[in-house]
């Protein structure tokens, strides 16, 4: 498939917003019921892309728009957990409890956030553990499906922020998930290890979980104002074509300050163009069936 790339390149010349994104998305009307959710893994086996924050500040913006959302905190570093201003560290009961103990049920480890309608699994250390213990069990890749079956209904998306590799809980995100957000740092470096995701994604696929599908690419760190970022954006392009969502993520000092002050950027910083882009994101998933 051919993919033009002139309006690409010349978008920050003709008033486009600084994220890069060439047309705007409609608001998504309220729902009148919940779920069932559909799940997305926020896959990318290189760290520092953008993964965390991405899941964060989506989710935060579904939420906005009336869409009950749940992060699920697949990482034993317990990023997403700590940037909603959750200390998983001191929590007894994690992810990591429900996929070791069968009978455990996930409404009691839910954490709600101070975003109405953004709800959290949240994960700590614990977490690195249960890659080794897995090992063992008896349908190891459907674990995190197992846990997260009795709350599908109650939810219109849950997000899975995953670790970043491509082990064990990975291929548990990407089995329980209808499809995967590929968050990709505008940078060539980053787009080397993008064909070893995506066959092991075509794996999960063939061998576990047919429902899956790549849901799209999602251009972060982006600085359309450097040749590099539109090289590796018209690269990205061509590679995957429309799988790239239009919104793209520009980098700014105000996303690891949100971090700072555990919130998303869009309560944060609510009119700032980082919590615009991840608004926009928002409804590019609506408006394409990614998300309810």
């Amino acid at each position: 498939m051919s993919i033009e790339q002139p309006g690409l390149i010349s978008q920050t010349a003709t008033g486009a917003s600084p994220d890069g994104a060439a047309e705007d998305f409609p608001v998504p009307a309220p729902l009148r019921t919940h779920g069932p959710a559909r799940i997305i893994a926020m896959a990318n086996q290189k760290g520092g892309v953008g993964k965390t924050t991405s899941t964060i500040n989506l989710a935060a913006a579904l939420a906005e728009y009336g869409r009950r959302t749940l992060i699920v905190d697949f990482d034993p570093q317990g990023a997403a957990s700590a940037g909603l201003g959750i200390n998983a560290h001191e929590l007894d009961e994690t992810i990591y409890t429900l996929l070791m103990t069968p009978r455990s049920d996930v409404r009691e480890i839910i954490e709600h956030t101070e975003v109405e309608g953004l709800d959290v699994v949240p994960a700590n250390i614990d977490l690195s553990a249960a890659e080794v213990q897995l090992v063992n069990e008896v349908a190891r890749e459907q674990a995190l499906a197992r846990v997260l079956r009795p709350v599908q209904d109650d939810y219109d998306v849950i997000l899975i922020d995953c670790q970043p590799s491509l082990g064990l809980l990975t291929v548990n995100a990407l089995a329980a998930a209808h499809g995967v957000i590929i968050p990709l740092e505008a940078e060539f470096f980053a787009l080397r290890g993008v064909a070893l995701l995506v066959e092991t994604i075509e794996k999960v696929q063939d061998r576990i979980n047919p429902r899956l599908r790549i849901d799209g690419i999602l251009a972060t760190m982006v600085d359309l104002r450097t040749l590099h970022s539109r090289e590796v954006i018209e690269r990205v392009r061509e590679a995957f074509g429309e799988k790239v969502y239009t919104t793209m993520i520009s980098r700014t000092v105000k996303f690891p300050d949100a971090s700072v002050a555990n919130e998303p950027i869009t309560t944060y910083a609510p009119t700032h163009a980082g919590a615009e882009a991840y608004r926009r994101l928002a409804r590019e998933l609506i408006a394409r069936g990614d998300a309810a």
